[in-house]
């Protein structure tokens, strides 16, 4: 007896969902859960986890904090560059800011871009005891940003100046002869015609405090800082730990890793396996 066509269908459909479900559900994620425990890979699948003490103390994929109760950083350790997850390296929310290079002007809601690292820049220097100044950024640590009002719009003699990133004393008294004024708290500048003019400063041409301290990596769950970054925190933690800074320099080199491929980005410094040394130390 030959089956209807519309049956004949809807059997071949069921039989089609069946195998694949088979092959695809069940066979094919097995398959990977049996390679993932080959010697040599049974770590990476499980997540490159970091046991010390004989405690997971975290991955050597996920970057993390090292701060204290208050969250001010630790001076003992070598510290990670920023995280815009969540509310720092939470792996399910990893997440970048979002925010680009004219991302220059505040607004009540949030900070922008170059005041996040300004701001950084100025705590980083605190921190380590060295020059956090960098160029188009205030010395409170903001940016250092003008809304220049001209006669006729884009042209003509300045009129008005306004230091939009502050609301308290300008970074600079004035600007084309005219007297800066403090930006008022919620008053769009831009909206009202006013020209964006960044203010180089007096900062060096190659910051003290390297990129990666003040800029947040696209993830948020970056593991590694340069290698620039750890010997600038070298002096630091030798000295919080009361340990000779040529130590700490070799323990920075034995936990270098470098470019991927041998041509491939920059050598990075793994901060986990880093703190985790010198605790051993």
């Amino acid at each position: 007896m030959r089956l209807p066509a519309w049956l004949s269908q809807h059997l071949a459909a069921l039989r089609a969902l069946l195998v694949l479900t088979v092959l695809l559900g069940i066979a094919y994620p097995l398959a990977f859960v049996a390679i993932g425990r080959i010697p040599g890979l049974s770590g990476k699948a499980d997540g490159s986890l970091v046991h010390a003490a004989g405690a997971t103390v975290g991955s050597t994929l996920i970057g993390q904090s090292f701060t204290d109760a208050d969250g001010t950083p630790d001076p003992r350790y070598f510290q990670s560059r920023p995280s815009a997850a969540g509310d720092g390296y939470d792996p399910t929310s990893t997440a970048a800011s979002n925010l680009g290079p004219e991302s220059v002007v505040d607004t009540a809601d949030a900070p922008s871009l170059l005041t996040q690292v300004c701001a950084r820049s100025v705590a980083v220097g605190k921190l380590e005891g060295v020059d956090g100044r960098r160029p188009f950024c205030t010395p409170d640590g903001v940016g250092a940003v003008l809304a220049v009002f001209r006669r006729d719009g884009l042209t003509g003699p300045v009129t008005r100046v306004v230091s939009v990133n502050e609301t308290g004393r300008p970074f600079i008294q004035a600007y084309a002869g005219v007297t800066v004024e403090p930006a008022s708290p919620g008053v769009d500048y831009v909206a009202a015609g006013g020209l964006v003019t960044p203010i180089r400063g007096d900062a060096p041409d190659e910051p003290v405090v390297p990129a990666d301290a003040v800029t947040a990596s696209g993830s948020g769950l970056d593991p590694d800082i340069s290698v620039a970054y750890a010997n600038l925190q070298a002096a630091r933690v030798a000295r919080e730990r009361g340990v000779a800074v040529e130590r700490v320099r070799e323990l920075i080199a034995e936990h270098t890793e470098g470019r991927g491929l041998g041509f491939l980005g920059e050598p990075a410094v793994g901060v986990l396996g880093l703190n985790l040394a010198l605790d051993g130390e």
